[in-house]
């Protein structure tokens, strides 16, 4: 399987990733990638600043379109702070459980709103 790098600070455009909306243009490239059936390195070389925004949106929601398994086998990370790896795995330990089923969550919060519960 042939392997893309992508530099995050390329993508961005700054040395801070803290905008959801530079999340997405790296999501994009992520899928694009995965959609080719391409391994992912996501290189977080020369970044200075990375939020928890910016990675829902790069890495959470590849949670909601693909299987962990592919997510696990076709991306890996390097390049990062101990601190920002930390982050990572904490967003995609949420988006996994958040994407898990959406419906039961739906209904969990009408039911809430409702006060049925």
């Amino acid at each position: 399987m042939e392997t893309i790098e992508l530099f995050i600070y390329n993508i961005v455009g700054s040395q801070l990733c803290i905008e959801a909306e530079d999340g997405q243009k790296v999501y994009e490239k992520i899928k694009k990638g995965f959609d080719e059936n391409k391994r992912i390195s996501l290189s977080f070389q020369n970044i200075e600043m990375i939020t928890t925004a910016f990675l829902n949106t790069a890495v959470g929601q590849l949670y909601r379109d693909y299987p962990e398994d592919k997510i696990r086998s076709s991306m890996e990370v390097k390049d990062i702070a101990p601190d920002d790896a930390k982050r990572i795995k904490r967003v995609t330990d949420t988006a996994k459980v958040f994407y898990k089923d959406p419906e039961e969550r739906l209904r969990k919060s009408i039911d809430e709103i409702l006060g049925e519960k």
